[in-house]
């Protein structure tokens, strides 16, 4: 599970340490992962950055050997890349978030295969956003970055399938946490709107008018990953409420 310290993925290794699996983790932050590493106890991991294909794999050898098998790889980890016009995205922005946000996942997946391959079947869950659906202008590098994700997805269902190797994608909408957080805050504060004026505007395009709580994402993967799921494959799989719009 990648970008396991904070935020989606440190939810998701709550559920599915819960869940009996056996978990490790991998954070860019230290500090991230050794909090979770000592609050989550069972749970392994180590430090990597998914845009280092020589960090992943170490990272893929040592949880390897650390559990004696990869069953299911979640592609969590991500940058949210620059907030301009198109015309103003620096080469080195738009490269950057699509080495961490695209190249990062095909990284994992590389490597996760061929030990799915040799044990009879695997799953493969990547974290998109629900963002792809609706658009999302200023945020090119992101939408690019997570469209292709799905783009590789399909294409890796199809190719693993043969192997039983699944691979899913889940877009998450708004999420409950301090990024999204973070978000109406920057939104209000360019707007020149209280922070509850803010926060309604983005619920408005929201058809059930909620937020997500980061623990239904891991919910979600916990499923994807079960025997219950064991014949969903190639699926995008949005838990957003049903996002209509973006402001």
């Amino acid at each position: 599970m990648t970008a396991g310290g904070s935020g989606i993925g440190r939810a998701a290794a709550e559920r599915f340490s819960s869940a009996g699996a056996d978990v490790y983790i991998c954070d860019i932050s230290d500090k991230a992962l050794q909090d979770t590493l000592r609050e989550l106890p069972g749970v392994r991991g180590s430090l990597a950055d998914v845009g280092d294909s020589r960090q992943v794999e170490a990272l893929c050898r040592d949880a390897q050997s650390t559990m004696g098998g990869i069953d299911v790889l979640l592609n969590n980890a991500g940058i949210s890349g620059p907030r301009a016009a198109v015309e103003d995205i620096e080469y080195e922005d738009w490269n950057q978030t699509l080495r961490i946000n695209l190249s990062g996942m095909f990284h994992c997946i590389k490597q996760v295969v061929p030990h799915m391959k040799a044990q009879g079947g695997g799953a493969i869950i990547n974290i998109v956003t629900a963002s792809v659906k609706t658009g999302l202008p200023n945020r090119l590098p992101y939408i690019a970055s997570k469209s292709a994700v799905l783009g590789m997805s399909h294409t890796l269902a199809r190719e693993l399938g043969p192997h039983n190797i699944r691979c899913n994608c889940i877009l998450p909408g708004l999420i409950d946490n301090e990024r999204g957080r973070a978000l109406i805050a920057a939104y209000a504060s360019e707007n020149s709107l209280s922070p509850e004026t803010a926060r309604q505007e983005f619920l408005r395009y929201v058809s059930m008018r909620t937020f997500i709580q980061p623990e239904e994402i891991g919910d979600m993967a916990v499923f994807l990953a079960s025997d219950a799921a064991r014949h969903i494959t190639g699926q995008e799989i949005a838990v957003d409420g049903n996002a209509e719009w973006e402001v």
